[in-house]
């Protein structure tokens, strides 16, 4: 069996962890630069507050309905995950990130599932009081569904388990094809024009349809609603390349100020590697002048530069992203966004004669300096050239919280009454 643990509106959840007055109340996150609503309680919801919409528009709303506002606070949100993600790994047998608030989970030789399910749900929010739903299934499409059923019903507690055909059927007749996971706006508009409206509708199609109509892809999610996996815990997990970027609040001017920042983004890049187990062959840098207009005025420039080895070091790629930045940057110029991507990503180590590292040893300073990261928070070491860095120096976030988990003045104060 196989199960999705999802945090309930987790980036809401954060900020309520560190200010529980906040229970019960609308709450609403804002994307960089506080340009819109990437997350909403339910309370929000409730509101008539939109996904996506712009902040300038629902700012009479906010007013009438005394809703709590908040700029994305990614270093509290990402430390929070992690707190969850770890609570979970020393729990299952096996353990796959899907996503800042999700992830999958292998219960092989688990009994009692739906006895487990519930105390590690309540391990969890006594852990680190971040609700979650959790659900169970033979197989990650239904898991996704039975975490939405935990979601979405009281009468379940939080944890929703489909494992036999009864509770299969049942469940696929009252969800939309369109919400299934992997099934887009393209291919519902396809099965609608078919006649196949429900889950269940799909799942009774015959398998050589399905792979005629909608290749290999749909009849993978065709099988995983009829109860058989397909999709492993290796094929979704590994990205084909990674992106760190932003938009400043000001034009910038300066190299070194950029250096900073590309820096950072670089040392971002080599997490996200780390953290999927893999290398960059290439990094690239690139520059905009401004991202609001497409005419004559605007800029943008990039710079590729190859490693001679793969890696996933952060001084070897600050390295490079040096490099790149010099090939870019150009005196006098102010740019309003920049952003690192490094590709040609690979699992596997390569050799090279013209490699002068140490890797061995490399690889030993690396794995210490992560344990120190892991138990003292990301900014306790830094390679020099990413400086103090301060995203909030580049950034308009107005309504940030602070970083409660990884900065020591923000540690939130208790006093009591004698």
């Amino acid at each position: 069996m196989i199960g999705l643990i999802d945090c309930n509106n987790f980036y809401a959840s954060c900020e309520r962890v560190f200010n529980p007055s906040l229970q019960g109340k609308p709450i609403v996150v804002l994307s960089n630069n506080d340009g819109c609503v990437i997350a909403r309680s339910n309370e929000a919801k409730a509101c008539g507050v939109e996904m996506g919409a712009p902040f300038f528009k629902i700012s009479d709303l906010v007013r009438q309905k005394n809703i709590h506002v908040f700029s994305s606070n990614y270093t509290l949100y990402g430390d929070m995950s992690r707190r969850v993600m770890t609570l979970v790994r020393d729990s299952v047998p096996q353990l796959e990130v899907y996503s800042i608030d999700e992830c999958f989970v292998v219960l092989e030789g688990i009994t009692n599932l739906k006895q487990f399910a519930v105390e590690l749900r309540a391990k969890i929010i006594k852990g680190t009081g971040i609700p979650v739903s959790i659900g169970l299934a033979p197989t990650k499409t239904l898991a996704k569904l039975a975490a939405t059923f935990a979601k979405k019903y009281k009468a379940y507690d939080g944890v929703c388990l489909i494992d036999n055909p009864e509770k299969r059927s049942k469940a696929l007749q009252v969800t939309a094809v369109n919400k299934i996971w992997g099934i887009g706006r393209r291919t519902f508009s396809s099965l609608a024009q078919h006649g196949v409206l429900t889950a269940f509708d799909f799942s009774q199609k015959d398998s050589s349809w399905v792979q005629h109509n909608y290749t290999v892809t749909g009849l993978r999610t065709w099988k995983e609603l009829n109860g058989i996996p397909c999709i492993d815990f290796e094929s979704v997990s590994a990205k084909k390349s990674i992106t760190t970027s932003r938009s400043f609040n000001r034009k910038l001017t300066s190299f070194d100020e950029l250096l900073e920042i590309v820096a950072n983004f670089a040392a971002a890049c080599s997490r996200k590697l780390l953290e999927q187990k893999s290398m960059a062959k290439t990094l690239l840098v690139f520059l905009y002048t401004d991202t609001r207009y497409a005419g004559s005025n605007a800029q943008s420039n990039a710079a590729k530069v190859t490693l001679d080895v793969a890696s996933s070091h952060p001084s070897e790629l600050i390295k490079a992203a040096r490099l790149a930045l010099q090939l870019v940057f150009n005196q006098g110029t102010g740019y309003k966004k920049a952003g690192v991507i490094v590709s040609d990503i690979t699992g596997v180590a390569q050799a090279s004669l013209f490699d002068v590292v140490d890797r061995e040893r490399q690889n030993r300073l690396l794995k210490v300096a992560e344990q120190i990261k892991n138990k003292n928070g990301e900014d306790m070491l830094k390679i020099a050239s990413q400086g103090s860095f301060e995203l909030g120096n580049y950034m308009d976030r107005k309504f940030v919280s602070k970083h409660y988990t990884t900065n020591f003045s923000d540690i939130i104060s208790v006093s009591a009454d004698s």
